[in-house]
């Protein structure tokens, strides 16, 4: 087992020394062990719009949303504040005022 630490970018843990910097032979990256590394979250959420949304955020239904067991879609206008951004087909956990608790995909918002 090697005492260096995997790679930070494929978390391959074949990486070797040189000339002080840690090398990663399956990706190609170099770095200095002693830096910090920050490590992004590799999840990326995107509006239709190609902007970023982030926890908290506020956002814009772009379109008339059908809700199955609502007489009424979502409609397109409605403000929706403080998302949470979750893992999976439905990618924003929010509550909608009228509606209540539910899951919205990115592709149907904008950031407001």
């Amino acid at each position: 087992m090697s005492a260096f630490p995997p790679c930070p970018k494929c978390k391959s843990e074949y990486v070797y020394p040189s000339d002080g910097l840690l090398i990663c032979p399956e990706c190609f990256y170099e770095w200095n062990p002693d830096e910090v590394v920050i490590e992004e979250s590799g999840m990326k959420v995107l509006d239709a719009n190609g902007n970023e949304l982030k926890d908290g955020d506020t956002v814009v239904v772009i379109k008339d949303l059908p809700v199955k067991g609502a007489p009424k879609p979502v409609k397109a206008g409605t403000k929706v504040k403080n998302i949470r951004l979750t893992g999976g087909d439905h990618n924003i956990d929010c509550k909608i005022e009228g509606f209540g608790a539910m899951g919205l995909k990115s592709e149907f918002v904008r950031k407001a």
